[in-house]
């Protein structure tokens, strides 16, 4: 099944749509919003299969319209907890061979995880702002959203726990990290609400591209209307899904509706791109020692998608355009 949040309120209204993500149907006789049918999916879940059913059968839903991305917000606007790992290592190799700064053996056998603000995310296409002074930068990355996790979870036990799958840009602000990280704590100021792309899907709708807790295809990344990054989602992921549950799960429980993030997708072969700027800026200060791109300026636009090798859209697109300061 594959869901949307119009927006509406707080947590918007709630929409299935169609496999092709063509067509939209409001279900809010159903369930208000994503969180409360989240909330008794067990219970809905036989009406919710039924309108699946018949908005992917032509001409069975009379009232379904097109589906509209800008109308989007987040699948879930207000989440219970928004949790985003480092699943590529080489990524986080990288950024410190351009420091200089020799990396432990332990991040290739533990997750790096932070938790980032889950009260105000944000959708496909709201506008990115901020000071352009504080280095503004994208990340493309996969996400989950959770049922109820018990502490101590496995990583075996952990794929039962995935109900849906999406799109995330996780957001960043570069120059704002190393000074907060420094004072020994974590992300706050240099980390803004997130994007989620506009349609969020179960597990089985991805088929065979969904193994062991990863997809099989490219993050297709566009900056500026030019092909920026399309690493495999699953290749040089060191640690799946079902481990970042388990690494979260470790010593509290993890409440549903709690998405996890899977880090900014990144491949060891660099002729597939790069996913954020940062790591493009990282290559180039490698090979010869200056960083030549630039972060976002007033007026980038990004947009961020995966499809199947035919073309056929899984979870839409994040199409942002960076605004400036607020």
């Amino acid at each position: 099944m594959k869901f949307a949040s119009y927006k509406s309120g707080r947590d918007g209204q709630l929409h299935i749509v169609s496999r092709n993500l063509k067509r939209a149907f409001r279900i809010t006789d159903i369930a208000p919003s994503l969180r409360e049918c989240l909330d008794n999916w067990e219970t809905l879940l036989p009406d919710l299969q039924e309108r699946h059913q018949r908005i992917n059968a032509a001409g069975q839903v009379d009232n379904a319209k097109r589906f509209h991305t800008p109308s989007c917000s987040a699948p879930l606007p207000r989440a219970t907890q928004w949790l985003d790992g480092s699943a590529y290592v080489n990524h986080v190799e990288l950024a410190r061979k351009a420091r200089g700064v020799p990396m432990p053996d332990s991040f290739w056998t533990d997750p790096l995880m932070y938790q980032g603000g889950s009260d105000n995310l944000l959708g496909p296409c709201d506008p990115i702002t901020g000071n352009p002074d504080w280095g503004v930068d994208f990340e493309a990355e996969l996400a989950i959203i959770t049922d109820d996790v018990p502490i101590g979870c496995s990583a075996e036990e952990a794929h039962q726990h995935i109900m849906l799958v999406m799109l995330c840009n996780d957001l960043s602000l570069r120059n704002l990290i190393p000074e907060e990280l420094g004072k020994g704590f974590g992300f706050v100021q240099s980390k803004p609400p997130s994007s989620f792309g506009p349609v969020a899907v179960t597990p089985d709708e991805l088929g065979h591209y969904w193994q062991e807790g990863k997809l099989s295809l490219p993050m297709q990344v566009y900056f500026n209307d030019q092909p920026f990054g399309h690493p495999d989602c699953a290749v040089d992921m060191t640690f799946n899904f079902h481990e970042l549950i388990a690494h979260a799960a470790k010593t509290r429980p993890l409440g549903r509706g709690t998405i996890i993030g899977s880090g900014t997708v990144s491949n060891k072969d660099k002729s597939t791109g790069s996913c954020c700027l940062v790591e493009q800026r990282m290559l180039e200060i490698i090979a010869s020692g200056q960083p030549q791109t630039r972060y976002l300026q007033p007026g980038d636009k990004v947009r961020i998608e995966i499809t199947t090798p035919d073309g056929q859209p899984l979870f839409g697109a994040i199409e942002q355009t960076f605004t400036g300061s607020h």
